[in-house]
């Protein structure tokens, strides 16, 4: 089920593209002006979004990143501080938003291999109150912990972290792009791995295939607070509704096929293990990303297996030097998968 172009494009999960019942969906939403809180199809889609993470309210964002951002702009003033894993999304890849927009200090703690942040290290994080120190007012985790291997958290881990957090007067916001791809993978529900921090945002537009947004959860009066900020940067969208419509299909028919992609990215994994010359990296895959390495010292080989990939209609994406990342999603069949397989170890030989 390449796309209609015969691209097997296996870069990410964000290059999805909405079924025809999204499309469908889209063209008939009914929708109002969301500034103003009057689109139905957008107040729908905040309900279930709520609902699917049992928090009181929800806000349509543009992206994870901005969703994130919004997240810690209302938690944290000028010369606050937010803890953060090494590997975190909101430290790697948002841009140094935080600090740019908001003035707030990231405080980086290393990631574990298995892409929790330790109590221990949590704690020594914290900082008493002292005139030189910044104030430490929130911890960030990530659900799946994407640069780690796309690992799920565990609710045992998630509540521990918590409570370590809360203990110590910290508030709690969770980058759940993925975290459906996590609560199928551990077989629990979305709402148990949330549900003891303040804050989740998880993204529409990757493994739930809708072209657009995210969603930001949390208390009622945490959203009304966000949705001023989120009109600050601009994200105020008028009848938006139409993006939303295809959210709604996300959130009712893609969550539980998700383990469809787990197990692609698996059997992915166990073909890339059988050729000489890769080396699996981060583990067999948990969810849907699968890290592997080229066995040379030739800088230049992984971007000529890159290279070799693409003339077979392949797109492979790297996300460290020498470092490959495949990541499965609803537009890659068992097919695919194994003109893949059969495409890699050609490229080896070459």
């Amino acid at each position: 089920m390449a796309f209609e172009n015969g691209i097997i494009d296996l870069r990410s999960d964000t290059v999805t593209q909405p079924t025809p019942e999204m499309r469908q969906a889209m063209a008939a939403a009914p929708v109002g002006d969301d500034v103003y809180h009057e689109d139905p199809t957008i107040i729908r889609l905040e309900e279930m979004a709520a609902d699917r993470t049992g928090k009181q309210a929800a806000l349509f964002v543009a992206s994870g990143t901005m969703g994130n951002l919004i997240a810690v702009l209302t938690y944290c003033g000028r010369g606050d501080e937010a803890i953060m894993g090494r590997f975190g999304h909101t430290f790697l890849h948002e841009v140094g938003g935080i600090s740019a927009l908001g003035g707030v200090f990231p405080h980086v703690i290393p990631n574990q291999t298995d892409g929790t942040l330790s109590l221990e290290d949590i704690q020594a994080a914290y900082r008493e109150e002292d005139v030189h120190h910044p104030v430490s007012k929130l911890l960030i985790l990530e659900n799946t912990q994407n640069f780690c291997g796309g690992i799920p958290l565990t609710p045992s881990y998630m509540q521990s972290a918590c409570a370590m957090a809360h203990r110590l007067k910290i508030l709690v916001h969770l980058d759940g792009a993925r975290v459906f791809n996590a609560a199928q993978a551990l077989q629990v529900s979305a709402q148990e791995l949330c549900a003891d921090v303040e804050s989740v945002m998880f993204c529409l537009s990757k493994g739930l295939c809708a072209p657009v947004g995210s969603m930001l959860c949390g208390s009622t009066e945490f959203i009304r607070a966000a949705r001023k900020i989120r009109k600050q940067l601009g994200g105020g969208m008028r009848q938006a509704g139409i993006l939303a419509a295809a959210g709604i299909v996300s959130l009712e028919k893609m969550i539980e096929r998700l383990p469809e992609d787990h197990q692609r990215a698996k059997t992915l994994a166990a073909g890339i293990r059988d050729i000489h010359g890769f080396t699996l990296n981060k583990g067999f895959p948990l969810t849907n990303m699968v890290f592997f390495s080229v066995d040379s010292s030739d800088p230049n080989r992984s971007l000529q297996i890159k290279e070799s990939l693409k003339r077979h209609g392949i797109l492979a994406g790297l996300s460290a030097p020498g470092e490959f990342r495949l990541v499965t999603h609803y537009w890659i069949d068992d097919e695919d998968i194994q003109k893949t397989i059969k495409a890699l170890a050609m490229s080896i030989l070459e």
